[in-house]
């Protein structure tokens, strides 16, 4: 009884000391500041709060009545907190001490925003449960709903219902019509998830893609939709007949304002971090207003050195064309710097995260699946053009140059990007059944090393999949190399590293994990072949860097419905030790025609040169790493090329290990020495390659004899008899007509 008598007058006390804080004065935001990696420098700041308060009168009733339909049905007669709802928090939350889930009557809610706080303590929610009580006390029903109408956020900025009606609909409050006041109602419980605008419409509201994303936007808003309409009509706010009219069918939408805190290429960071931040459970409203700290993963050197290569090595004045760079630290996924375009005012698309056909560059994991299925590097492969396989044919072209290669090994298909090849790659791989055998395995490499689920849920497997047909995003891209730079262990990449509050508690922290998605020899034979790419005689020299470089050029094609065909995208995606990065250049909404626009459009042409502008900025030449020597896994399937010893011309010789012919050099010889018949080995001089006799270097000279009339003739370029060593000596049979010339350089009958 103690107890209970001390607990009820502590209620009191603890009811008579919180006021009820005026809306107008102590309802405010706080600026969130996001910074580069090093927890100093500024990236941006989410600090705007868009707010005109307007009196109930001038909310209309269909507004009124789907707030309370979609967020508190029994607000009319609740006491302002959910009992039932504090003692699930209790239940469900004892352990952590903390309060993540609770009562959430449209009173609580409007407590909430009143004290916007990032702290979810026991103490803070007994505190609102009193206020609340406190407030359903003091205040009418119509003042509780007007201080939540205008206090609540809808999302994209806009706090208060007069703000989201002129966000979304570009109208008054008072002018709201059912639909319109629906899906603010709607919106309200997530402003992200039920946001309207997609990047495709942004970008061209007539694209096929934009028509695509408009009907999963619906299929993921309309349940939400649907249910305030019911209550609705449950309530008796709108009739049955007015209910089926406006079920299933969105309201339209105002073209999207975007906020000046996203000028310049680093607006798409922003986006980034928006979308990383609701990933790991913030609300827009606390990202929003919420004074929170923000520390990405985003390098602020390399970030301008990324915006820097692509202005500098870009084409200019070439109108629609797009480039996109990502760049990933192997190991931990941390996204180090990227450019999806150069202002996100003018152009929401991120064409570093947007999906974009990759080419020959997904023949990676062509390569990863071969050597995972029983194959190596020196697999035989059919190199020639065309390659017919069904009721079609495959030709070699973009980086290959369109050759035929003949039977090829797989590091060589590889460095020389050969389409046909990787074709009869994917054949083998079926092991005589159906090519989609083969082709499955390369998608399934692809998840193992970090292309997302949903990415390869959208690509068939045919006997085209290694050439890159379907589209890829190329942050994904960059992060899937990225696991074979750091040995087969994958990680997702992220941009968010740790959150602070204002007053500087950590909130959040990310936690560096990987899997071992591929086997560590398959990755080393892997960046092996990749290796080739970048070598002498590979299709993407153009992107060696100062350290190590793994890389791959792609150059995608698509056709249209006559079947012409166009390169529709040029890429290169390279590995070093340390750091990974994708370069893509596209055109128009992302597959139109750079044949004859972009000059050369291949990926070993600017995307590889990007890659190198940036890449030898970002790398310090003095501490490289290494990648993991070949494995040079045997494989138990197919046949396995043997390379056969060179056949090296007469001016050359093998290089060290015998697998190449390098020029030979011609010795300089001492003065008592001579070049030997083969011209590149010095011997002892005699006295006769002077026409004297005796034993060198003491030598008598010869009576020279009297000529007579001979009909032998001397052939036209021969060494004189004496193979005198240098022109000087040749000069005393000159008379003979022997000059000194030739390659090698000798004496020679000149006639």
């Amino acid at each position: 009884m103690t107890g209970f008598v001390s607990g009820a007058l502590a209620f009191f006390v603890l009811y008579q000391m919180i006021d009820i804080p005026d809306p107008n004065e102590e309802f405010q935001t706080q600026t969130t500041k996001v910074y580069f990696s090093d927890g100093t420098t500024l990236l941006g700041e989410f600090s705007e709060q868009r707010r005109e308060n307007v009196t109930l009168d001038q909310v209309p009733a269909s507004m009124q009545a789907a707030v309370i339909s979609a967020e508190d049905r029994s607000f009319y007669s609740n006491r302002g907190i959910d009992f039932k709802g504090i003692l699930r928090a209790l239940r469900d939350n004892t352990a952590s001490g903390e309060i993540s889930s609770g009562g959430s009557t449209i009173t609580q809610q409007y407590v909430k925003i009143l004290y916007l706080t990032q702290e979810r303590t026991y103490t803070r929610k007994f505190k609102e449960a009193i206020l609340s009580l406190k407030i359903d006390n003091q205040l009418s029903k119509s003042e509780i709903l007007e201080g939540y109408l205008n206090t609540v956020y809808y999302g994209n900025g806009a706090y208060g219902v007069q703000v989201a009606a002129k966000t979304y609909f570009g109208k008054e409050a008072a002018d709201l019509t059912v639909p319109e006041s629906a899906y603010l109602a709607t919106v309200i419980n997530s402003p992200s998830f039920y946001d309207p605008y997609t990047a495709s419409c942004l970008a061209d509201a007539a694209s096929a893609e934009c028509q695509a994303e408009t009907a999963e936007r619906d299929e993921r808003i309309l349940p939400r939709y649907n249910y305030v309409i019911d209550g609705m009509e449950k309530s008796g706010a709108i009739t049955a007949e007015e209910a089926t009219q406006y079920r299933d069918t969105l309201p339209a939408f105002s073209p999207r304002v975007v906020s000046n805190r996203y000028a310049g290429p680093n607006g798409h960071l922003l986006k980034m971090v928006e979308d990383d931040m609701a990933k790991n459970d913030f609300s827009e409203a606390q990202v929003q207003g919420g004074g929170l700290r923000i520390t990405t993963t985003i390098d602020a050197t390399l970030q301008q050195e990324a915006i820097d290569a692509v202005n500098d090595v870009s084409p200019q004045g070439l109108d629609g064309l797009h480039q996109a760079l990502a760049s990933v630290e192997p190991g931990t996924g941390a996204v180090k710097a990227l450019y999806g375009g150069p202002d996100f005012l003018t152009s929401q698309i991120n064409w570093a995260t947007a999906g974009t056909q990759p080419g020959s560059t997904f023949k990676a994991f062509a390569v990863v699946a071969a050597l995972e299925d029983g194959f190596s590097l020196k697999t035989k492969l059919n190199g020639n053009t065309p390659y017919r396989i069904g009721g079609g044919a495959v030709k070699n072209a973009g980086d290959s140059g369109g050759s035929s290669y003949g039977t090829i090994d797989l590091a060589k298909a590889t460095a020389k990007s050969v389409n046909t090849a990787f074709i009869d790659l994917t054949v083998q791989m079926s092991d005589g059944g159906d090519v989609s055998v083969g082709a499955q395995k390369i998608l399934d490499a692809a998840v193992d090393l970090g292309i997302p689920q949903e990415t390869v849920d959208q690509i068939d497997p045919v006997a085209v999949t290694p050439l890159g047909y379907a589209p890829v995003a190329p942050i994904d891209m960059a992060n899937a190399y990225a696991t074979l730079a750091a040995g087969g262990n994958r990680a997702d990449w992220h941009v968010v590293q740790k959150v602070a509050s204002a007053e500087g508690s950590v909130l959040y922290e990310h936690s560096d994990t990987t899997d071992q998605a591929v086997p560590t020899d398959v990755a080393a034979d892997t960046l092996s072949a990749l290796q080739g790419v970048t070598s002498s005689g590979g299709t993407g020299t153009a992107g060696k860097t100062v350290c190590p470089t793994a890389g791959k050029t792609g150059t995608a094609t698509a056709s249209d419905a006559s079947g012409d065909v166009r390169t529709s995208a040029v890429w290169f995606v390279g590995a070093t030790p340390k750091l990974v990065t994708a370069v893509m250049y596209n055109r128009g909404v992302g597959n139109e025609q750079l044949d004859g626009f972009l000059k050369p459009a291949y990926g070993g042409a600017y995307p590889a040169r990007t890659f190198k502008a940036f890449m030898d900025k970002a790398l310090d030449a003095d501490d490289c790493g290494s990648f993991p020597d070949a494995a040079n896994i045997s494989g138990d399937k197919g046949e396995t090329v043997s390379t056969p010893a060179p056949s090296c011309g007469p001016t050359q010789q093998f290089n060290a290990d015998h697998t190449g012919c390098e020029e030979r050099t011609v010795p300089t010889c001492s003065s008592d020495e001579k070049l030997d018949s083969s011209g590149y080995a010095c011997v002892p001089r005699t006295c006769a390659d002077d026409g004297k006799t005796g034993t060198y270097p003491n030598c008598t000279a010869t009576a020279t004899p009297t000529p007579t009339a001979t009909t032998t003739s001397t052939a036209y370029g021969s060494v004189h008899p004496s193979n005198p060593s240098s022109a000087a000596a040749c000069a005393a049979y000159a008379s003979e007509g022997y000059t000194w010339w030739g390659s090698p350089a000798r004496c020679r009958y000149s006639g």
